[in-house]
């Protein structure tokens, strides 16, 4: 199983950074990572957010295809919907190309009312119209100027639940999942769509912060936490006339399974935890790659760095020869 980092960007007021600042240091840690062996740095996208999120996801990954040299790039993700195909493959077929072929492009529905009224975008529409923007940058590829390097550039439908898993499958799509529990409808999707199992493949994120002494680092990295899952809560039913869901208490989100939901789980641990139980959550299923926020909602610069270094060092190093296709569902036990 491969290992990678998470950026979004935030710059909350409580710990405001200069954008230039912001931007240049993430680019300096896309770079030590990649010199750590990392193998993937991951971007997404989001509008309107008070805290700076970053709204460009393919812009930033043509800057770190620019600074890095080995490891792959993923949007997790590019809201499809907002966007025109065309532009979608033109501007991913450039981010390819100046990566020398290192692109994965992750695309997923949206869901946040304000976003789709900024881009005049149906909102009513999302899922049908993610689905077809990947066959759509499919059939573009063969016909925008300059092609992608890649003979097939990666497409990553981001679909947390049975349903969506179940349309990437029949898709012959890869899965922005890392969630075993919808391995099988991802895998009867593929059956429906004419496509072998054996071609399938998930990657996903994972909220967490890996530490030598987590415990410690808890009160500081506790108030991000806290920023980065009540922004999200609140932006969810912005437009809608719901109701903002109560402030989150971060305490609450420990010790319970990962991808239980969204936003219903924080894994803090060693490195040899968090293996373990990223072991066990993707047992069973052709998981090939998870992700970790390398900075959590504003997070210092030294604890960013730090972060990193171990995610590349402790952790992926404990995950590298561990195959979850081939482990029993639910299984912690390390490959040999």
């Amino acid at each position: 199983m491969n290992v990678g980092i998470y950026f979004d960007m935030r710059s909350p007021v409580r710990w405001s950074a200069d954008p230039a600042r912001l931007y240049g240091f993430v680019l300096e840690m896309c770079e030590e990572a990649d010199s750590l062996g990392c193998h993937s740095v991951w971007l997404s996208e989001h509008h309107l957010f008070s805290d700076g999120y970053l709204p460009q996801p393919l812009t930033m990954a043509a800057a770190v295809a620019a600074r890095t040299r080995r490891c792959r790039i993923g949007t997790a993700i590019v809201i499809a919907p907002l966007h025109h195909p065309v532009e979608l493959a033109e501007q991913a077929a450039v981010v390819d190309i100046i990566s020398g072929g290192r692109l994965d492009l992750g695309i997923g529905a949206g869901y946040r009312v304000p976003e789709f009224d900024l881009f005049g975008a149906d909102i009513s529409r999302r899922y049908p119209t993610n689905d077809a923007r990947a066959g759509e940058l499919r059939r573009l590829w063969e016909r925008v100027t300059p092609r992608p390097v890649q003979e097939r550039l990666p497409i990553w439908m981001g679909y947390q639940g049975p349903k969506g898993a179940r349309r990437a499958g029949r898709m012959g799509e890869f899965l922005l999942s890392a969630d075993a529990s919808v391995w099988p409808s991802y895998r009867a999707g593929l059956e429906e769509g004419g496509f072998e199992p054996a071609s399938a493949r998930m990657a996903g994120s994972v909220n967490g912060w890996v530490s030598d002494d987590p415990e410690a680092d808890w009160p500081t990295v506790s108030p991000h936490v806290a920023h980065q899952f009540d922004s999200y809560l609140q932006y969810m039913v912005e437009g809608t006339g719901q109701p903002v869901p109560r402030a989150t208490d971060p305490d609450r989100l420990l010790g319970r399974r990962l991808w239980s939901s969204a936003l219903g789980y924080f894994l803090l641990a060693t490195p040899e935890d968090a293996a373990g139980r990223i072991r066990e959550a993707t047992s069973g299923a052709p998981v090939d790659t998870v992700f970790l926020w390398a900075s959590i909602g504003g997070m210092g610069e030294e604890m960013v760095a730090r972060h990193i270094q171990t995610i590349c060092t402790e952790l992926a190093p404990r995950l590298a020869g561990f195959d979850p296709s081939s482990a029993e569902p639910g299984s912690a036990e390390e490959s040999r």
